[in-house]
């Protein structure tokens, strides 16, 4: 209440747009109430953006206002945006107020739009009222990666919020009522991601759960918060589970406290579940979501059956289809791919300044989510590809994820991506980059196509592979095809010309 009394004080309130640029650290809930309590609408910028990524967030949502830390890795970069005319004010946290982590902080100029956050609450008297708050209003412009221009924010309001929450307190309650415990969740995942955000704070936050914040992904801090820690809950991304799974004494590893264990963000590799189940016993599975739906969409049962790739059945309270790539009102029969839509009251009510875009993402009150798959007989979704990922060869349609999930298989692969490249025969033809397992020597594409021949269809393998030390990745840590792509692009190019 102190931090919302000082935004009302200050003017950031209803129709305002206040900025968080945090890492994972209590000053990002308590500025997030904080703001959503005086009415303003949060902005959630990531870290790990580029300036040029940050400024647009910036200038398309109007905040003038941004919330930070005086940590090296995030102040030098808040005030250029100072410098650059597009803030009026800036917050600043004291970083060490929450102990000492070893993490450099950058000292405060002399500047009249900047207050440290103790002088920003000092004096701060709760109002005579709050200020009356409607499911409709926005609660959160949460800006997408980008991969097809400029990021755009979804608009998410109260209700979607509230939505999402009960949406999974539903889902979990059996299960959580048989425990009737207070889980300890681990939170690597940035708290500025919708996966997090939701699942994590909003979540724990209801629930009065425990929660270890820590401010990057490391393999063995994550173990320590399992084996001595004892924590109950590790929501993560698929890469992670990858360091995991690839620990050299995994089936020696305590993972007995662990009661729940979520993927999500991207498709988990098969391999990478079976690695688990096989030497721990770890049933892992994914879910889907995405920003769109404040982050649910699907998930597995506990007490559901074992399909292996499946994003599994629809949470409560949401519907969806699967509709025809060239006609999306034309729902396709039961096992046909075509792309996903989804309804329900966590999702968005459209993207911020933007009518087209919303307008051409939406048939009738069903959103177009751009993640091709179908759905079995029981009601099992399978995720594809992404529709803006896939290589059309020879006329065919040919999905990197599923090529991906093949070469998973390959015993020397640690992590790979398959992108479309030009082919003169075909058009397109798909090419994988591959990190290997430490102490594993490179292969040709003959070796891996004769590996993959009877997994994949003919028209599906790859026509080339190239092995690298590591692989793009996203601000939160997920292969990034798209970023793979534009780094291919110049060579591309050059081989045109």
């Amino acid at each position: 209440e102190l931090a919302a009394a000082a935004f009302l004080r200050a003017g950031h309130g209803k129709n305002t747009s206040v900025a968080l640029f945090l890492g994972n650290t209590p000053d990002h809930p308590i500025n997030f109430f904080g703001a959503l309590k005086a009415g303003a609408r949060i902005v959630d910028l990531s870290p790990l953006d580029g300036e040029i990524a940050l400024s647009h967030k910036l200038s398309d949502s109007g905040a003038r206002v941004l919330v930070t830390s005086d940590l090296s890795a995030l102040l030098p970069t808040a005030l250029k945006f100072l410098d650059k005319g597009l803030l009026d004010r800036l917050i600043v946290c004291a970083d060490a107020h929450w102990g000492k982590l070893g993490t450099p902080q950058t000292a405060l100029p002399d500047h009249p739009a900047i207050v440290t956050y103790g002088k920003f609450i000092e004096g701060a008297a709760k109002p005579a009222q709050w200020p009356a708050i409607d499911v409709e209003d926005v609660a959160l412009l949460q800006y997408t990666g980008g991969t097809t221009g400029l990021p755009k924010g979804a608009m998410l309001t109260h209700g979607n919020l509230s939505a999402a929450v009960s949406i999974y307190d539903v889902w979990s309650k059996p299960t959580r009522e048989k425990r009737n415990a207070v889980e300890r969740v681990i939170c690597v995942l940035p708290l500025f991601h919708i996966f997090a955000l939701t699942v994590v704070l909003l979540g724990s936050m209801r629930r009065g759960n425990l929660i270890s914040l820590h401010q990057r992904f490391d393999v063995e801090a994550v173990m320590r918060d399992i084996e001595v820690k004892r924590a109950t809950y590790f929501p993560g991304v698929p890469t992670m589970w990858i360091a995991i799974a690839a620990l050299p004494d995994l089936d020696k590893r305590d993972f007995s406290s662990l009661f729940g264990a979520a993927s999500g963000g991207a498709p988990l590799p098969v391999e990478v579940a079976k690695i688990l189940d096989r030497k721990v016993g770890m049933k892992l599975k994914s879910g889907w979501g995405m920003t769109e739906t404040c982050s649910p969409g699907t998930a597995h049962s506990p007490e559901g059956p074992d399909k292996p790739g499946s994003i599994g059945t629809m949470l409560p309270g949401i519907e969806m289809d699967v509709v025809s790539l060239e006609d999306p009102t034309k729902v396709m029969p039961t096992g046909e791919v075509g792309e996903i839509r989804i309804k329900g009251p966590n999702v968005t009510k459209g993207y911020w300044n933007r009518t087209q875009e919303t307008a051409a993402s939406f048939v009738g009150d069903r959103f177009l989510t751009g993640d091709i798959g179908y759905v079995d007989e029981d009601g099992y979704f399978f995720l594809v590809d992404r529709k803006k990922d896939m290589i059309i060869s020879g006329g065919f349609n040919v999905y990197p994820q599923m090529i991906e999930q093949a070469i998973y298989t390959h015993p020397a692969v640690q992590e790979v991506l398959v992108i479309g490249i030009a082919d003169d025969y075909r058009g397109e033809a798909a090419k994988a980059f591959i990190r290997l397992r430490d102490g594993e020597k490179p292969f040709s594409i003959e070796e891996l196509r004769a590996f993959l021949a009877g997994k994949l269809g003919k028209h599906e393998l790859p026509a080339a592979v190239e092995f690298v030390a590591d692989l793009p990745r996203t601000p939160v840590g997920k292969l990034s095809r798209h970023e793979l792509r534009r780094q291919q692009q110049p060579s591309v190019k050059k081989k045109i010309a």
